[in-house]
């Protein structure tokens, strides 16, 4: 009788486990997440920015993984790569300096072929100060106007005087103030206020 019951048993639970395992075979393996993309997405797609220090770059040469890395810019406007040494990148675009690196790996690699990407943007900065959430120093963006830099502080304090909002920027050593009314610009007025920013400007809430 124990025989009986044991091996009813043993049925019981090899019909039970089988359907799940013959499912679990025929289910395609899970592949790893793809990482890459992630990894080289561009800060910016614009073709005329210009690289500065703190910036990262990335540096990619087919087929040639030793030299292929992600660096930062040093404060001196370099990176370093190796055969290269110490590269000046600062105020070259993207495909300036893939260009530039391309010419100097020639006496090193057959036919190289460069791709670079600025997979950070650091040097390029506005500040925002006073009655904001989130006062501080915030990446300029392409084509970034004020009203776009005020929404990146997390909204306004309540002591906010939304009507003197002013920007400060200077140029060849003189400082510039330009107002801006955010209830006047967001009410479709004044749109002239809410101009293109730059890299320094310092946008005050009172």
């Amino acid at each position: 009788m124990w025989n009986s019951l044991r091996s009813g048993i043993v049925v019981a639970v090899a019909m039970a486990v089988l359907p799940a395992y013959a499912q679990d075979k025929n289910q395609p393996a899970q592949s790893a997440p793809d990482t890459t993309s992630a990894a080289h997405k561009p800060a910016t797609t614009d073709s005329k920015y210009a690289i500065g220090p703190q910036d990262v770059v990335d540096i990619a040469v087919w087929k040639e993984p030793e030299l292929t890395r992600t660096v930062p810019v040093r404060p001196d406007g370099k990176i370093s790569l190796p055969l290269l040494n110490d590269v000046q990148v600062a105020g070259l675009t993207p495909a300036q300096l893939a260009e530039q690196i391309t010419e100097s790996l020639k006496k090193y690699v057959t036919d190289p072929q460069v791709t670079v990407i600025v997979t950070q943007i650091n040097s390029q900065r506005i500040y925002i100060l006073g009655e904001v959430n989130r006062a501080g120093a915030y990446p300029l963006l392409p084509n970034m106007n004020v009203l776009q830099g005020l929404s990146s502080a997390g909204g306004f304090t309540q002591f906010a005087n939304l009507k003197k909002i002013y920007v400060l920027r200077t140029e060849n050593g003189k400082q510039t103030k330009y107002p801006f009314n955010y209830k006047e610009v967001t009410n479709g007025k004044s749109a002239d206020q809410n101009i293109i920013l730059k890299a320094g400007d310092t946008i005050m809430v009172p």
